[in-house]
């Protein structure tokens, strides 16, 4: 108990709403001074002891990695972004196309083929933005590479043009695909679908999925931020934590497919689906980047010794 002598009730309230407790012993006896306590006062040990916490530093470079990997995931699908531009060709020109050009350069075994839809896709990508082209090129380098060093037994048995070529045409493939996702909102691309005549449920699932996987993934992030927010000090089960976090997105996940298999039943879904049915009217674009297709294909069949 803290003693007081010569003072009221009133002085003593007085005392302790002005004394903080991380004052020192003399600091404390100072202050009581001012308020008119005696010099025989009293205060307890606990009130001359500092309360500073300085929590012992830590990496959190298992969550930060976490995170980075989480956003890049979301950068990458671009649910909102592709936007395509004014002289894009429709989603069912380039989807078309684009996989008739990766058939067309599977096939090749003249390397011009390969060497002139190479062009093409560096003439396409100069018109993306930094970060597409980035992207893009980080992609492409990444599946060529790997495939030449896949073939380096090849090269090691005296046939380096094999690994060259099929380093090139993985170059050419990953490189169109990607241009093509990134220059395209995902609900033309999966509306596009229809071109190939698949079912309406297909390509619900598909953008149902898609819409999960950005929401999730969006949870995620929320939670290791959270997570990085409230480790203080050293943790060392940090990595203990991913459960936990894996947890409540399977509690998310649950939560959204029952939501939506009521609002699906609430309005009496029928198996009619309409998401990424607008029409599409042909565009300029669409004739020039058919023409230039066919010219392709006469070009390759001339260097295959077809003409």
């Amino acid at each position: 108990m803290v003693r007081l002598p010569h003072l009221g009730h009133h002085r003593r309230g007085i005392a302790r709403d002005h004394l903080p407790s991380c004052l020192g012993r003399d600091e404390a006896i100072r202050r009581l001074r001012r308020l008119g306590m005696p010099d025989a006062a009293k205060i307890p040990g606990w009130l001359a002891v500092p309360q500073d916490y300085e929590p012992r530093s830590d990496r959190s470079s298992f969550i930060a990695k976490s995170m980075l990997s989480v956003a890049s995931v979301l950068r990458q699908l671009r649910l909102d972004g592709g936007r395509s531009g004014r002289f894009s060709p429709t989603a069912p020109v380039k989807l078309v196309l684009s996989l008739g050009a990766i058939i067309v350069n599977s096939l090749a075994t003249n390397l011009m083929t390969t060497l002139v839809l190479l062009a093409f896709v560096l003439v396409r990508a100069a018109f993306l933005p930094r970060p597409a082209l980035a992207h893009v090129a980080a992609m492409a380098g990444a599946a060529a590479l790997l495939a030449f060093v896949l073939m380096l037994p090849a090269v090691v048995l005296g046939q380096p043009a094999s690994a060259v070529r099929l380093a090139v045409k993985a170059l050419v493939s990953t490189g169109i695909v990607m241009e093509v996702a990134l220059t395209t909102p995902a609900g033309e691309l999966t509306g596009a679908l229809r071109t190939f005549h698949i079912s309406n449920l297909v390509i619900m699932t598909i953008d149902l999925a898609l819409r999960a996987i950005v929401r999730l993934g969006e949870c995620a992030l929320e939670t290791l931020i959270a997570l990085d927010l409230r480790s203080v000090g050293r943790d060392h089960g940090k990595r203990t934590s991913m459960g936990g976090v894996g947890g409540a997105l399977l509690v998310r996940a649950s939560v959204a497919a029952g939501d939506t298999h009521d609002a699906m039943r609430c309005r009496g879904f029928e198996g009619t689906y309409d998401g990424g049915a607008r029409s599409m009217s042909p565009r300029a674009a669409d004739a020039l980047l058919i023409a230039a297709f066919g010219l392709l294909i006469a070009l390759s069949l001339y260097l295959e010794g077809v003409l």
